[in-house]
């Protein structure tokens, strides 16, 4: 259900604004995206994990927030990223 540590330096080498640069909103929700992603496998063969569907929705809710921010500071930074991670909004 994680991810392992050569997938998430691979996405913060792909989704980093610099070197170096592992805080930003768009490395955060690149990794937020990968582990929802993987929960919603688990839940495929895993119908009844109401334990691990809680953690889902605090990870939903977490990324919801960081995109919402990114919005509010820039526009264009939060279109190019829901299009390279191929979310909804």
């Amino acid at each position: 259900m994680s991810i392992t540590a050569e997938r998430k330096t691979a996405l913060i080498n792909e989704h980093a604004r610099g070197s170096g640069d592992t805080g930003s909103p768009e490395v955060q929700v690149a990794i937020l995206t990968e582990r929802i992603n993987n929960l919603t496998q688990h839940f495929k063969s895993h119908a009844k994990d109401n334990h691990s569907r809680r953690g889902l929705l605090m990870l939903v809710n977490q990324r919801r927030s960081l995109l919402d921010y990114l919005r509010r500071k820039d526009e264009t930074r939060y279109t190019d990223l829901i299009a390279k991670l191929g979310l909804r909004k």
